[in-house]
C-alpha cells in the first residue's frame, strides 16, 4: 500500500472522493513531476538542444502543476471542490499536452518513460474528476 493512502487512511473522516482513486492521483501526479525533472535535466543533455526546447518547457509546466495538484489533494480534509477540480483539469491536460510532446521524442528513452507517467497521471486526474461527478 503506497503511502498516499496510508496516510488517507488515518483520516478521522473519510474523504468526500474514493480514497483509492485520491491515492492513486496524488501517486501518478508526484511521479510525473519527478518524471518532467528528470526529462527535462536529460533533455537539456541532448546535442540537437533546439529541437528539445518544447520538450523542456511543457515538461517544466508539467511538473509545477502536478507537484501542485499532488499537495492539494495530499490535504483532502477540506477541499474547496470547485478550486479542486479545476487544479484536476489543469493537470488533466498539461500531462496530455506533455504527454504529446514527450511521444514525439520517444526514440529517447528519457522521453518515452515521461510520456507514460503523463498518461499515468492524465488518467488518474480523469479519473478522480469522473467519479467526483
Amino acid at each position: 500500500m503506497s503511502y498516499a493512502r496510508q496516510m488517507l487512511d488515518t483520516y478521522p473522516r473519510p474523504p468526500a472522493v474514493d480514497a483509492g482513486l485520491l491515492a492513486a492521483a496524488i501517486e501518478a501526479a508526484s511521479d510525473c513531476a519527478q518524471a518532467c525533472t528528470a526529462d527535462t535535466d536529460a533533455d537539456l543533455g541532448e546535442q540537437n538542444l533546439a529541437e528539445m526546447v518544447t520538450c523542456i518547457r511543457l515538461c517544466l509546466n508539467c511538473a509545477d502543476i502536478c507537484t501542485a495538484t499532488a499537495r492539494v489533494l495530499s490535504r483532502p480534509a477540506e477541499f474547496d471542490p470547485s478550486a479542486t477540480r479545476l487544479l484536476l483539469g489543469a493537470c488533466a491536460a498539461i500531462c496530455q499536452s506533455c504527454g504529446n510532446e514527450c511521444e514525439r521524442h520517444a526514440h529517447m528513452p528519457h522521453c518515452r518513460i515521461c510520456a507514460e507517467a503523463c498518461r499515468r497521471c492524465d488518467r488518474a486526474c480523469r479519473d478522480l474528476l469522473d467519479a467526483w461527478g
